[in-house]
């Protein structure tokens, strides 16, 4: 509601009437009640005051006597005009000035529970008390008379009653006119407004219409002031926008049809970052619907816009995006050479060669690093069994069985390596046929039960394979995922443990899961325990003979039959590796393994 210029003009005058008299009022009661406290205060120093000789030696004189409070009462009471005492809004007090007692005046009761005031507290202490507090509700002063050995304190106290009133019905009339200006700022501000609104519509319907596309109609200019100087300018605009957009039309025409059959990518940007041509190429790698985007949302975060202003013909500059997977080589450069301000960019899809890249990276430096410990070893032994004459034929036969170990450890990890590869090429052929579960279990179990045994672990089947179903996968893949799994359950727990493999079926997936009482892998491990190469404990894995690459075999092995392998909750010291397996495939004929 507050959007239109009308209702923005009404609310600014009601805010202006309401803020100028509410400053005019606070200051009206303000200085006001500051008038009444100056008056009192300076009425109250006339009347104590040294040229008022007679008044005070009358108080001392009175204060001398036996019957002081009374006495000093009495003159008091015969200058209450002067002391603008009234016996309603002002009342005097007459006190014992050593412990503050009440002892005559114009309110008893009052004077009962008078409170200890400031000014209270220095006539106690021999001075006069007329400081004043413009933020207290009351007005006082306290006066100390001394004579002989008496002491008395008059205190005068005002509850600023009249005050109070005073700017009650001050605010009064402050509301009353209030809402009189408040009325007639309403009324002069509909009238402003209508004066001023009324061109201001027709430029926003004339606008309207040029954003229809509709250069047609001129506007009416109907005055000479700004706002007709604006007409005016609005409507040459809109003569140069209608010449302008059908240039462009004709341009993006041309462009269209270069980029529609392009291989790479091009998004052209205007220098306001807003995009002027994008062809489908760059949709399709950027997997986004990039015309209704911008620079700063789709390269923003790589290479600031007003950087690649400042390039002049022939730099460029490019970069690397990376977008759900590909990597898109980007090229910039201006092509708006007068401003300096129209960017061009042209996406190239180097996803093959970085992928590829990446892989012999990754291969050279896995392989290079598992295989330095093996070569060293072998390289160490071979070069004592050279150096060394007289070695013990004992020692000899040792290095040469350490030397053939660590051969066998290199032929693993090259076999691993090649599964690896194998799988991530695709090459490595599925033959989905079908078979029972429960047996395959069963096979894997008794294939490590002697592995089990001379580690003096005990291994318990804990399912029925009457109970399990048959499903269709590689049968001897996911054996050697069970082996793997199984393997490093033995291997990882010391010996006198228990393995113990149960299994089931789900709906339409069975599952394997095998726990042991071992050495754990900490939670931290879990996210990457699947990871080439990844070992939890190094030196225990080498000593083992393990690459660190069966669980990723394993992995992908699963995830290739559309099933996930992971780790589980366990209770107590060990491990708990699950394997869930979809029964059937999609696109498999179900053939027996028998056939």
């Amino acid at each position: 509601m507050f959007r239109s210029l009308h209702m923005k003009l009404v609310l600014i005058m009601l805010l202006l009437i309401t803020s100028l008299m509410t400053i005019v009022g606070a200051f009206l009661m303000t200085n006001i009640t500051a008038f009444y406290i100056d008056e009192f205060y300076q009425q109250m120093a006339d009347a104590f005051s040294t040229d008022n000789a007679a008044f005070l030696s009358s108080l001392r004189s009175g204060a001398a006597g036996e019957d002081g409070a009374q006495q000093i009462q009495t003159v008091i009471e015969a200058n209450a005009g002067a002391l603008g005492i009234n016996f309603n809004t002002r009342q005097y007090y007459i006190l014992d000035g050593t412990t503050g007692a009440f002892l005559a005046g114009s309110d008893e009761e009052g004077g009962s529970r008078l409170s200890v005031t400031p000014n209270l507290l220095a006539a106690r202490n021999g001075q006069v008390g007329d400081e004043s507090d413009i933020t207290a509700s009351y007005m006082d002063l306290a006066y100390p008379v001394k004579s002989g050995d008496n002491f008395f304190i008059i205190y005068i106290y005002d509850n600023r009653e009249t005050v109070s009133d005073l700017n009650g019905q001050l605010f009064l009339i402050i509301v009353q006119a209030l809402l009189v200006g408040l009325l007639i700022s309403v009324l002069l501000s509909f009238l402003l407004s209508k004066t001023m609104i009324t061109p201001i519509e027709k430029l926003t319907e004339g606008a309207e219409r040029v954003a229809a596309g509709d250069f047609s109609s001129a506007i009416q200019v109907e005055s000479s002031d700004e706002i007709g100087v604006l007409t005016t300018t609005f409507n040459d605009m809109a003569s140069v926008l209608e010449e302008t957009i059908q240039a462009v039309e004709h341009e993006r025409n041309k462009l269209d049809t270069l980029f529609l059959h392009m291989a790479d990518g091009v998004v052209a940007f205007a220098g306001d970052g807003s995009i002027v041509h994008c062809n489908p190429a760059a949709s399709r790698m950027l997997e986004s619907d990039v015309e209704h985007l911008d620079y700063d949302r789709i390269f923003g975060a790589i290479i600031p816009l007003e950087e690649l202003k400042k390039l002049q013909k022939p730099n460029y500059k490019k970069t690397e995006l990376h977008v759900r997977g590909r990597f898109l080589e980007v090229s910039f450069a201006p092509f708006d050479q007068d401003s300096g301000t129209g960017i061009l960019s042209v996406i190239h899809d180097v996803t093959a060669q970085r992928k590829n890249e990446e892989m012999r990276k990754e291969f050279v430096a896995n392989v290079s690093h598992e295989l330095r410990t093996p070569l060293t070893n072998v390289r160490s032994y071979a070069e004592t069994l050279r150096d060394t004459d007289d070695i013990p034929a004992e020692t000899a036969n040792s290095f040469l069985d350490i030397i053939i170990g660590e051969t066998d450890r290199m032929t693993h990890i090259v076999g691993d390596l090649l599964t690896l590869s194998r799988l991530d090429s695709g090459r490595a052929d599925m033959k989905m046929l079908r078979f029972h579960f429960g047996e395959a279990i069963g096979s894997v179990c008794r294939a490590v039960e002697l592995e089990a045994q001379r580690h003096g672990h005990t291994l318990i089947r804990d399912y029925s394979t009457e109970e399990l179903p048959m499903i269709v996968g590689d049968r001897d893949r996911l054996e050697q995922v069970m082996m793997n799994v199984i393997g490093n359950a033995i291997k990882y727990t010391p010996d006198g443990g228990t393995i113990r493999v149960t299994a089931g079926s789900l709906k339409d997936q069975v599952w394997m899961e095998v726990s042991d009482n071992g050495i754990g892998i900490p939670r931290s491990d879990w996210d990457r325990i699947f990871d080439r190469f990844y070992r939890v404990d190094k030196a225990r894995s080498r000593e083992s003979g393990g690459t660190g690459l069966g669980l990723s075999i394993a992995r992908e092995i699963v995830q290739r039959h559309g099933g996930t392998i992971g780790l589980t909750e366990h209770e107590g010291p060990g491990t708990t590796v699950r394997i869930v397996l979809p029964i059937r495939q999609d696109s498999v004929a179900e053939v027996s393994h028998e056939t």
